[in-house]
């Protein structure tokens, strides 16, 4: 016969020797699971030539300036992007130069370029647009108060991750675009601006 305190040890040592067995079995099924979606991931990878990206559409409201320069009007519009918040912002800025497809009245020169765009962390949208900007602009507060929330708003109510906008011209802080509103700091949107 086998002594109680002999047998509660065997059984403890058979209890330890069946979990590290199931232990082990879990493990082996994880890092099965773990080969098969990596190979998935490669063969998706290989699938798809390396640089290219899926274009995607999205249904986004742009502001422009209503007939008489006073108000925002927004303009719905299908805009292309990569799925990227900077590349979608990028699409947006263009869409607003090339100026509206209603009888609405564009806010930016025909002849400016977006340099670049980048957002940082903390949520605030660079955008750095060219010279033809500021010297085609055609001058006045309210146009320019327009113009500058023709994008703030176009971004910050079309792509989740902005929350302010800052505007540069070639790559340089400004203290104006035409002389009279202040673009030191991001600005938020401004919904009162909008019919």
């Amino acid at each position: 016969m086998i002594p109680y305190t002999q047998s509660r040890h065997n059984r403890k040592i058979l209890a330890a020797i069946g979990i590290l067995f199931i232990g082990g079995a879990i493990c082996l099924i994880f890092q099965d699971a773990n080969a098969q979606w990596a190979q998935l991931n490669l063969e998706d990878s290989v699938s798809r030539p390396a640089g290219s990206t899926q274009s995607k559409k999205s249904a986004t409201h742009l502001y422009f300036a209503d007939r008489d320069n006073y108000y925002l009007m927004s303009e719905q519009r299908v805009v292309s992007h990569s799925g990227d918040s900077v590349d979608t912002a990028r699409s947006i800025v263009e869409a607003l130069i090339k100026g509206p497809q209603t009888s609405l009245v564009r806010t930016i020169a025909t002849d400016t370029e977006v340099r670049a765009i980048y957002i940082i962390p903390d949520g605030v949208c660079y955008v750095d647009l060219s010279q033809a900007a500021r010297k085609d602009h055609p001058g006045g507060c309210n146009s320019e108060l327009l113009t500058v929330y023709s994008v703030v708003n176009s971004l910050i109510l079309n792509v989740p991750e902005i929350k302010r906008v800052k505007l540069l011209i070639d790559g340089k802080e400004v203290q104006t675009l035409a002389g009279h509103i202040d673009l030191v700091f991001p600005f938020e949107a401004n919904m009162l601006l909008i019919r």
